[in-house]
């Protein structure tokens, strides 16, 4: 019952979780709060693969909200005897938690990749990547963020939001890791108890 009560808290963490992913997202696409640069595509690639509002967002939705039911007293049967039940919904827990690794990690990877990249901006050169070769130290040496004319405070911008994305996705990578620990250790010691059964009998 206790592990039940921490399951179905941990698939309910998810639900801020992606909703914050997808407004940060969403802030990614509007630099300094204008919205002309997105209208007119200069943004950092890495905003179009919709890491923040499709995988760590609305997928992660749909992922707690299966697992919420999955871990409600309300399940139908499945089997016709009540531990068969249990452990097929434990099974398609494990199946939905590992698909939340997988969306999450997906939006981790391209977060701290967009992060290293640096934003798409005006230098005096035009619009490009301006530290894109630099393999991300320009995120330690502030000095150099004045490289970008336009969008005003870009660097920062880019900076806080895909870190906030890369925490959010991290995290949910952990509850989902959590959740597959738990539920593999209830199929261990289920496992176990029916192995030992004939032995005391």
């Amino acid at each position: 019952m206790g592990s039940r009560k921490c399951g179905g808290c941990l698939s309910g963490l998810l639900i801020p979780l992606a909703l914050w992913s997808i407004t940060v997202n969403i802030l990614l696409y509007f630099p300094n709060g204008q919205t002309s640069y997105a209208s007119s595509n200069k943004l950092t690639n890495f905003v179009w693969y919709f890491e923040g509002i499709c995988f760590s967002g609305i997928m992660m939705l749909i992922v707690a909200a299966v697992l919420l039911v999955l871990e409600s007293d309300n399940n139908y049967k499945c089997c016709q005897s009540e531990n068969c039940s249990k452990k097929y919904m434990t099974l398609l827990s494990i199946i939905f938690s590992a698909l939340g690794i997988a969306f999450s990690g997906y939006c981790l990877v391209i977060s701290a990749l967009g992060l290293v990249q640096g934003p798409y901006c005006r230098t005096l050169d035009g619009w490009e990547y301006a530290f894109e070769g630099t393999a991300g130290r320009f995120l330690t040496d502030s000095s150099v963020w004045i490289q970008c004319l336009e969008p005003a405070h870009v660097v920062e911008w880019n900076i806080i939001l895909f870190s906030i994305l890369i925490v959010l996705s991290g995290l949910q990578v952990i509850v989902c890791l959590i959740k597959i620990i738990i539920q593999l250790s209830k199929i261990l010691c289920g496992t176990y108890s029916v192995i030992i059964q004939p032995g005391i009998i």
